[in-house]
């Protein structure tokens, strides 16, 4: 079956929080959010739930919980059990839980910087300290030092907060790196939360997802994996998402912080869930093609404007921009003058960078970049 990418869908007259950020004159290219229509599985899986036309509260949902056990399987030779899912109406919330249920009111989380907002945000809304170990650029890839992380340590850390792929940088650890965290938790101590969310958008030829939790045993009773298919197919908005949880006594507390607090997910979050995971591997293949198409185009643009440089994303469709060398104060308010809406790289802790998405379609793409070329041009 063939897909149109190239299809222009008019988002800016709909709910889309993402085209109605910005004056009509910007070109919306920050949340990780693609302008993509959903898989034809999706549409129809969704269709057939809204013809039943029933929607009380739903029950724990056991094919769903079957075909994420054989995808894992397949996948990432996994095996884990259904009682080690906790269904979540989005990964975001699973980081809030985390911080919440692993760590005490004077004890710390460890994050990258720069990272995802919501995994600073985490820290900041429960009032936890958190220290952040650097992404070092090596042989063109965003890698973690958490070597330098030594004299700022205090011994009340209690959770590492992981993004594999990383989000901005886009970068897949190698098992080697895996696990020099898995060491680093040992060593101190930590749970592990891994955010691993975009492990299917694997971009780069020969890279490999691995799940933080198939390091082995110890890695497995430490750790909080968080998947979803919302981003993988477009449906952020439906919010289901999982957490993969081995060990009890942390099941326990996770499940106990969100009581009362964080809903159960929706009846059409999961059945698109199921769709997506059970039925739109084609899909996925045909947008890896033309979002690595996307990606070559716009880091050979990017890197030939005087004062941009960017790295190759192994994953994700998100464009870690590289600002410094402009000379201006705010890389992202300077292309929001050009038309340009990029994600802001203070949120993610980097002032002089900027996040481009480039999950959209190739006319898109090419229209930012024009805009891109012109606004060095013309300073």
């Amino acid at each position: 079956m063939a897909f149109n990418f190239d299809e222009g869908i008019d988002r800016r007259h709909s709910d889309s929080s993402k085209w109605n950020k910005f004056s009509e004159n910007v070109l919306p290219m920050w949340v990780a959010d693609m302008d993509f229509r959903s898989p034809p599985c999706i549409l129809d899986a969704l269709h057939a739930r809204v013809q039943h036309g029933v929607f009380g509260y739903g029950a724990r949902p056991h094919e769903l919980i079957d075909v994420i056990i054989k995808r894992l399987a397949e996948r990432y030779q996994w095996h884990i059990k259904s009682e080690w899912l906790v269904f979540l109406p989005g990964v975001v919330a699973g980081l809030n839980l985390c911080v919440r249920a692993f760590t005490a009111d004077s004890e710390a989380t460890i994050a990258p910087t720069p990272i995802y907002p919501p995994f600073r945000k985490a820290s900041l809304l429960a009032r936890r300290a958190q220290i952040n170990a650097p992404l070092r650029l090596k042989e063109k890839r965003w890698i973690i030092d958490l070597d330098s992380l030594a004299a700022s340590m205090r011994g009340n850390e209690k959770l590492l907060l992981l993004c594999n792929p990383q989000n901005p940088g886009g970068t897949v650890y190698r098992r080697d790196e895996l696990e020099q965290h898995l060491a680093f938790a040992r060593r101190h101590d930590l749970v592990v939360c891994s955010d691993e969310i975009h492990c299917d958008l694997l971009l780069e030829p020969g890279a490999k997802h691995i799940p933080f939790a198939t390091l082995g045993e110890d890695a497995a009773q430490r750790s909080i994996t968080l998947l979803s298919p919302s981003k993988t197919f477009n449906i952020a908005g439906l919010g289901a998402s999982v957490a993969v949880i081995p060990n009890p006594e942390l099941r326990r507390k996770f499940k106990a912080a969100r009581t009362g607090i964080v809903p159960e997910v929706d009846v059409l979050a999961l059945t698109a869930a199921q769709a997506a995971w059970r039925d739109g591997e084609a899909w996925l293949q045909a947008l890896l093609v033309y979002l690595r198409a996307n990606r070559d185009k716009l880091v050979t643009a990017v890197n030939n404007i005087p004062g941009l440089n960017m790295q190759s994303p192994e994953a994700t469709y998100l464009g870690w921009v590289d600002a410094s060398g402009l000379g201006v104060e705010n890389p992202a308010e300077f292309f929001l003058d050009a038309g340009l809406g990029f994600s802001p790289g203070a949120d993610f802790g980097e002032k002089q960078f900027v996040r481009i998405n480039f999950g959209c379609t190739a006319a898109v793409l090419d229209e930012a970049i024009r805009r891109l070329q012109n606004a060095v041009k013309q300073r």
